[in-house]
């Protein structure tokens, strides 16, 4: 296997975040790991950095913040990398001691047993996330206002909906868009969402 795992940067850091997850403990790893694969196969829609540091917090882990983003983002590409790669457990335990030979056997068993159990899931979400490569929406709101320059209105003081969509990005990413619409544009608009939901309500 020639590919190296993404986070493995220059050794120094690699050593210290890998010093850094042995003193975890494996209930804690075992969550945070969790917390990133159920992301991973998506399952949440983002993952909620400080929400995994403040159960660092609540533990008992002495670390500063820089130290615990770093474990998580380790994580979350060792992870990613590993489904993109379709590795075994076996494989990503044997491509994590390569990159660092500080790792406490007891963490390589917590990452090769949820990995075993959950890995065909996470490549089979990151399959499906490729071919669609579509957001997905959170939030939509709207507002009533009056045109005083448009490219779409012919007269100037004409009404028009401005929507602003909240969408959560395939990266995980939470992006803001907007556009406007004329009266007509917006009440097509309308309609075409009644007819999806009496669509979808027959499914």
């Amino acid at each position: 296997m020639s590919e190296k795992m993404p986070a493995a940067e220059e050794p120094y850091g690699v050593n210290k975040i890998v010093d850094n997850i042995g003193g975890l403990s494996l209930d804690l790893l075992a969550e945070t790991c969790q917390h990133i694969l159920t992301y991973l196969q998506g399952q949440t829609k983002g993952l909620d950095c400080a929400e995994i540091s403040d159960r660092f917090q609540r533990n008992g882990v002495r670390l500063d913040h820089e130290a615990l983003q770093n474990i998580i983002r380790f994580l979350l590409l060792t992870f990613r990398s590993a489904g993109k790669s379709k590795l075994s457990g076996d494989e990503l335990v044997l491509q994590l001691e390569e990159s660092c030979g500080k790792w406490p056997k007891a963490s390589l068993q917590v990452v090769h047993r949820l990995w075993t159990e959950q890995g065909a899931q996470v490549h089979a979400q990151q399959e499906v996330q490729s071919m669609l490569s579509i957001g997905q929406l959170i939030d939509l709101q709207w507002k009533l206002g009056m045109a005083v320059s448009s490219d779409t209105c012919r007269s100037l003081n004409s009404p028009y909906v401005c929507l602003l969509l909240k969408i959560a990005e395939p990266s995980g990413q939470i992006q803001q868009r907007s556009f406007e619409m004329t009266i007509p544009q917006f009440q097509n608009f309308h309609k075409q969402l009644k007819e999806m939901a009496a669509v979808l309500e027959t499914v």
